[in-house]
């Protein structure tokens, strides 16, 4: 039986599009999907957890990392049974607990001070696992003065590593922040994530005055693209961080973690703040 030209090439192309469809789709760019919640530093400082997770909800915040020593009351001292009570509030309600906000630090010249900090961070490590967050925040502060940098910078890196090897085994993060007088230099930041090298240390972004410093806020931003896990946004109201800019390269890096308001002023409403922020930030998110 002899078929037409012109049906042989139809037939073909129909054989075809299945391929062609699934070859297009998978080259296309995944959706950009960040997340908005809260840092308890200092809009939420003097909640309690209840309060916390109800006063997000309300306004639009999916998530939150709760600074530690605040009212909410989520510190390493839990018991089994209050750990898993508040795995149970957050699991009734919209909002996601997206860790604790650690003030651990590996920068000290005194190796006990370390050594302290690190098993600090591993008791946060295992707060947050049990109930039910997702990773850890950790900083540096600063460089000792009569201490090489090098020296420093390797301290932390390696005191990063092994506290993301711990982190592993309880499938957490360690979120460093870009935190601290020098060590809040992005090429700082990347010589410590070189070091750390491991896949559960990742970035804090924290939306400071530095981030422009060097070459421009763009090419510190590359410096740590890949390892940015968590953003700490500020009050989107205020001009004085280039907010359009940061949200178009988070948008261009394909980012779908957490952008998380910290801001330290505190405003007469809070929640009133929140909502107006809430809708700041979908424009900027979403354009």
């Amino acid at each position: 039986m002899t078929i037409s030209r012109r049906r042989f090439l139809h037939a073909s192309a129909a054989a075809l599009a299945p391929l062609v469809l699934s070859r297009a789709v998978l080259a296309a760019p995944a959706a950009t999907e960040m997340k908005l919640g809260l840092v308890t530093y200092n809009w939420g400082k003097d909640w309690d957890l209840a309060t916390t997770i109800k006063n997000c909800a309300a306004t639009g915040f999916a998530g939150v990392e709760l600074r530690s020593t605040h009212k909410h009351g989520v510190e390493i001292n839990l018991s089994a049974k209050q750990r898993q009570e508040v795995r149970k509030q957050f699991a009734d309600s919209p909002v996601e607990f997206v860790g604790p906000g650690s003030a651990c630090e590996y920068h000290s010249p005194d190796p006990a001070v370390v050594k302290k900090n690190i098993e600090e961070t591993k008791a946060f490590i295992k707060l947050s696992h049990d109930c039910g967050g997702s990773g850890v925040k950790v900083r540096p502060n600063g460089l000792p003065k009569d201490v090489p940098v090098e020296k420093t910078i390797e301290q932390i890196g390696l005191s990063l590593r092994e506290v993301a090897q711990y982190a592993a085994n309880y499938g957490q993060e360690i979120r460093l922040e870009v935190h601290g007088k020098d060590t809040a230099a992005l090429p700082v930041i990347h010589q410590i994530m070189q070091i750390a090298d491991h896949p559960q240390a990742r970035v804090c972004w924290n939306c400071n005055p530095t981030d422009m410093d060097g070459e421009g806020l763009e090419a510190n931003f590359q410096l740590v693209a890949d390892k940015i896990a968590t953003v700490h946004i500020h009050d989107l109201r205020s001009k004085a961080y280039p907010w359009p800019k940061l949200l178009e390269l988070l948008r261009g890096a394909q980012f779908t973690g957490w952008t998380l308001l910290e801001e330290g002023n505190v405003p007469a409403d809070i929640v009133g703040s929140m909502r107006e922020n809430q809708k700041l930030w979908t424009a900027l998110a979403t354009k």
